[in-house]
């Protein structure tokens, strides 16, 4: 993805107000950066503010294509485990602006950014961020079942076998409870016939398989290749709760263009916010 534009921005204290009063349905309240601790940068061709950490887990490409391909059709419900600062629920929302989305997030710090995003994109009143968390508790997400999930998880699950990251990234590269906990999750809260979209490291892909395949099918996945010489670092999984269509591999997408322009244009056009992940 393209470097945003980046800058520190101090938090004016009515934003802090907003956020700091706003809750999840477990009372935990969610906590407002500190000034300096951030930086405010524009996504989806600038169409989105976002409020991230200076330091610590940063969304990018993978937050873009995820929301890219989550289809919503006006009055549909989502819900995206593990919503971070918001940066795929908020690209998401702009794409599908007759939705409503809920995010869930259990870094309570993390959880106030995203909903001081929220209020900065003017979308308080079609999404909301609970704190909770898919491997401990889940909060009363009220209503019936989502018509479609979606998340991009941790992407190991054992803390020996990779260098131990920056603590504040702990809990985005970390999955305390396994891959199977975010698959359980998601098929738990959407309805029959409700779709689940994950991106997701392409070596994971067997187990995504695996775990999303106790309660959905007609598979649909989309390699993504860095270069189209190189194989798939990433795959885009989109699954249909108690679906029996066979599985369908699509071609893939490639991120980069090794002359001309950093990303093909096909990419381009998906980080503007032009063009979405086809399925």
């Amino acid at each position: 993805m393209g470097s945003p534009t980046r800058g520190t921005m101090v938090t004016p204290p009515s934003m802090v107000k907003d956020s700091a009063t706003l809750q999840g349905n477990n009372g935990d309240a969610s906590l407002p950066p500190r000034p300096g601790d951030t930086t405010e940068d524009r996504i989806l061709g600038g169409r989105i503010v976002l409020r991230q950490p200076r330091v610590g887990y940063r969304a990018g490409l993978d937050a873009a294509l995820l929301a890219a391909a989550v289809e919503l059709k006006p009055g549909e419900r989502a819900l995206e485990a593990g919503c971070g600062a918001g940066a795929a629920l908020l690209q998401t929302a702009y794409r599908s602006p007759g939705a409503a989305l809920v995010g869930l997030e259990r870094d309570s710090s993390v959880l106030g950014l995203a909903h001081i995003n929220i209020v900065l994109n003017g979308m308080g009143e079609r999404i909301e961020a609970l704190h909770g968390d898919v491997a401990l508790r889940l909060p009363a997400l009220g209503g019936s079942a989502f018509d479609a999930a979606f998340a991009n998880p941790p992407f190991f699950d054992d803390p020996n076998a990779l260098r131990a990251p920056h603590p504040s990234k702990e809990g985005a590269w970390i999955a305390d409870g396994g891959l199977g906990a975010w698959t359980a999750f998601l098929l738990k809260v959407v309805k029959e016939g409700g779709r689940i979209t994950v991106i997701h490291r392409a070596d994971r892909l067997g187990d995504l398989l695996t775990g999303l395949g106790e309660g959905a099918g007609s598979f649909r996945i989309r390699p993504i290749h860095p270069f189209a010489d190189e194989p798939a670092k990433r795959v885009l999984v989109r699954a249909v709760k108690t679906g029996k269509a066979p599985l369908v591999l699509l071609p893939p997408l490639v991120i980069h263009d090794r002359e001309g322009a950093k990303h093909t244009p096909e990419t381009e056009a998906i980080l503007r916010g032009e063009a979405a992940v086809e399925w």
